[in-house]
């Protein structure tokens, strides 16, 4: 899986403006549970990219893992209106089951 990563990195190296890669470097973390390294390409990601929604779940995820729960919140209820925008309501939906499973207090 390393290598993959190394790919992906060495790719946006030469381009960092590539969302695409961006993206798929962030999910290739994500395999390898690194959680604070998801957060900082995601972030960076939704800086540049017309996201439609699934980068926001994951987002969100690593910072829930990483403890950041408020962020996590935050990110989801995001999620939620950019997935709603781009027509997608199931993922809108799946990421209101989340906050209303893991989140409720």
């Amino acid at each position: 899986m390393e290598n993959r990563i190394q790919v992906f990195e060495q790719m946006l190296a030469a381009d960092p403006s590539n969302t695409m890669v961006m993206f798929g470097l962030a999910k290739e973390y994500e395999k390898e549970k690194r959680y604070e390294d998801v957060i900082r390409v995601l972030e960076d990601y939704l800086t540049k990219a017309d996201d439609e929604g699934n980068a926001y779940g994951t987002l969100a995820a690593a910072y829930e893992r990483t403890g950041n729960r408020e962020k996590a919140i935050e990110t989801y209820r995001k999620g939620i209106d950019v997935s709603l925008a781009n027509g997608h309501p199931s993922m809108a939906n799946e990421y209101k089951m989340t906050l209303d499973l893991d989140f409720s207090d």
